[in-house]
């Protein structure tokens, strides 16, 4: 096999390379300062200031040039340091011009198993001297924020004749001081969200339930989903007042967060009635009016339409893979995986796609993503220069794939109902998904049977990518479901070739039967990405299922994924490999039985790296004597000054990421410019 090239050019931005300047070495300890652009010292802090400082720039609009990190301000005769200082726009970085002031503690480490309980403003009072300190010194400081990572306390300052105030707000302004809640209740005034901030705020909000409330954590997993529901189909509701949303004080007054549940409680009712097919009709929104009011406060500063659907996915992701894993081989797919299976089969928006074990939805997310990205450069668009006319054109063309192209099935109903959410998050629209078991249809007494023997009857699907459930210990011993399958009999040897007798195997595991199931879903010539442990490969005992692959279907490639993937992902020390097929039709079948085959190349790779390690930590390239490269690269920034948009461009330093899955997609898609697929 060939082993995937890595390529020193590519970087964790994705940055143009023609806007590269030649390589440098990142000392071993040291990342660079998003303000600044220079080399600082990476520690647990440093890393919660730089995800602070993007956010700053990405979502409040402000100029990263009227930023400075580590400026000390005079108070009470003593210099205090401020993690971050903002300016007023293009003036003197001076304490006279100090606009907004961050004071920044090393990220809170919350187990999985545990949880953090959140801390409101009187709580936490005794953090925030230096803060109070600094914005009572200098008069034009108005706004202060404190956070460990986790926590974030927003403040806006007061002052009356007699005193000066520190009064909690649920959010800072933006960049030309319009607080996005009801006040300027327009969708104008939301923002995409960061993607470091969603997953920080989907993970804050998770927290707040469960820490704050004492609910288990699956019942805070879906009064949480109830809320991302409700924030979803509000954003919907075209010519409709917005109902979620919460005033800058309403989440720290009591009778604030009772207007807060006065709306989002016929909200809940409505969504219920909107999607029978997801709600039974007796779901309760039971957290208490406080939490309540902290999860829309989270929640309604961001615009989910306009938010990347990549960011979407991985905020969503990180949230329902720590609740809803199961214990039948349910291993979730890597991100990274989930995006080369994608990128190999590169969906187009005439094609149906199944995922026919669908778990939360990786693989449905991911093909919207592609498609999102298609047709913006269909249009040569970049995300957020497109006008509302461009959007909401996009958008839909989005959401109509997701209604009549886009299917899933799982055999666990709280998967497809998590993974509908997901779709919806990210296509604005719900897909097809089924609540049956795969290897069982079209028999069977699930509910979502009935459709689906409709809708995606056998041989109806262009493009199947799924990630089985797999492994000896689940094996498939229903006899009903056995008597389907070719692979679930016994074949004996014949030549260089194998027979199928009608002896059925007692139990045979999941994957096998999956394999089959799968081509039998595709139309002739459509393709197949899926997830198999390499044993199905290479193992001698395996060769007749090698041998019915080869008969029924043309390989277009197989890679091979380290162990890191599952482990990180799953906890599951398991080799597998991704197989990409092509169904024959029956004719080729029929001629090739024959002797009339042709041969015709393979694309083969090996992944060493997939941008992590075995405990989840972040893995950049390196030069031969170990330092990280460093790379030069050009990036747009959109920072709101004065009430008006500006674009600008600012030169970054940038890791690479050390992941081979990138240079793989790259690679196939050279090597199919050279071989074209077979039986085209």
């Amino acid at each position: 096999m060939a082993k995937a090239a890595t390529r020193q050019d590519q970087n964790a931005d994705d940055a143009d390379p023609e806007d590269q300047a030649p390589e440098r070495a990142l000392d071993e300890g040291k990342l660079f300062d998003y303000i600044t652009g220079r080399a600082v010292k990476d520690n647990d802090k440093e890393q919660v200031r730089q995800r602070i400082a993007r956010a700053i720039i990405h979502e409040y609009g402000i100029a990263a040039e009227d930023m400075e990190p580590d400026f000390k301000v005079k108070v009470s005769g003593k210099n205090r340091k401020l993690d971050i200082a903002v300016f007023r726009p293009g003036t003197e970085h001076t304490a006279e011009n100090l606009y907004r002031a961050v004071i920044v503690e090393k990220e809170l480490k919350v187990g999985t198993k545990g949880a953090y309980r959140m801390r409101d403003p009187d709580e936490a009072s005794k953090e925030f001297a230096v803060l109070d300190a600094v914005m009572s010194e200098v008069a034009s400081c108005n706004y202060g924020l404190w956070t460990n990572g986790l926590e974030f306390f927003f403040f806006q300052k007061e002052v009356t004749r007699f005193d000066i105030w520190f009064k909690p707000i649920g959010d800072w302004p933006m960049g030309d001081d319009t607080i996005g809640t009801r006040e300027a209740a327009s969708l104008a005034r939301m923002r995409p969200a960061d993607p470091a901030m969603l997953r920080t705020a989907f993970r804050r909000c998770h927290n707040y339930i469960h820490g704050n409330e004492g609910m288990p954590k699956d019942a805070a997993f879906w009064q949480f989903l109830y809320l991302i529901f409700c924030k979803m189909y509000d954003e919907r509701r075209r010519g409709e007042q917005r109902v979620f949303w919460a005033g800058a004080d309403e989440p720290f007054d009591p009778a604030g967060q009772k207007e807060i549940r006065r709306r989002i409680a016929p909200l809940f009712e409505e969504v219920k009635r909107a999607y029978p097919e997801l709600f039974k009709g007796n779901e309760e929104i039971t957290l208490s009016d406080r939490a309540l009011a902290f999860i829309v406060s989270e929640l309604s500063r961001y615009d989910f339409a306009r938010t990347e659907v990549d960011a979407k996915g991985a905020a969503y992701q990180e949230i329902v893979g720590n609740n809803l894993r199961g214990d039948r081989g349910q291993y979730f797919t890597p991100r990274g995986a989930i995006r080369l299976v994608v990128q190999i089969l590169a969906p187009q928006e005439t094609e149906t796609v199944l995922d026919s074990s669908c778990g939360t939805g990786g693989f449905l997310v991911e093909v919207l993503n592609h498609l999102n990205r298609t047709f913006y450069a269909e249009k040569q668009l970049k995300a957020g220069d497109e006008n509302t006319q461009e959007f909401i054109s996009i958008r839909d063309r989005l959401a109509n794939y997701a209604t009549h192209k886009l299917y899933g099935a799982d055999f666990d109903p709280f998967l497809v109902r998590a993974a509908q959410m997901n779709v919806m998050m990210a296509g604005n629209a719900l897909g097809q998904l089924y609540h049956m078991n795969s290897l069982e249809f079209p028999l069977g007494h699930l509910p979502g049977v009935k459709v689906a023997k409709d809708e995606i009857p056998l041989g109806s699907i262009d493009l199947i990518m799924t990630n089985p459930p797999f492994g000896s210990d689940i094996p498939i011993t229903e006899r009903t479901i056995l008597e389907q399958y070719e692979l679930a009999r016994r074949w004996e040897r014949q030549g260089e070739g194998f027979v199928m007798t009608q002896a059925l195997k007692p139990a045979v595991s999941p994957e096998v039967l999956f394999i089959e199931r799968c081509i039998q879903w595709l139309k002739p010539k459509g393709r197949l990405g899926i997830v198999l442990p390499d044993g199905i490969l290479g193992n001698p005992g395996d060769e007749y299922i090698r041998y019915w692959i080869l008969r029924h279907c043309w390989v277009l490639a197989s890679i091979d994924l380290p162990v890191e993937c599952f482990i990180v992902e799953a906890n599951v020390n398991i080799l597998t490999s991704l197989l990409f097929l092509k169904k024959k039709p029956i004719e080729v079948i029929q001629a090739e039985d024959l002797g009339n085959k042709q041969d015709y190349p393979v694309f083969m790779a090996v992944a060493e790296k997939v941008g992590f390690d075995r405990r989840g930590n972040t893995l950049y390239k390196r030069q031969p004597d170990g330092d990280e490269i460093l790379v030069d690269a050009t990036f747009e920034e959109k920072v709101r000054i004065g009430g008006r948009l500006h674009v600008r461009t600012l030169h970054r330093k940038t890791r690479i990421l050390d992941d081979d899955l990138p240079e793989i997609a790259r690679a196939y898609a050279e090597f199919r410019t050279k071989h074209p697929e077979p039986g085209k």
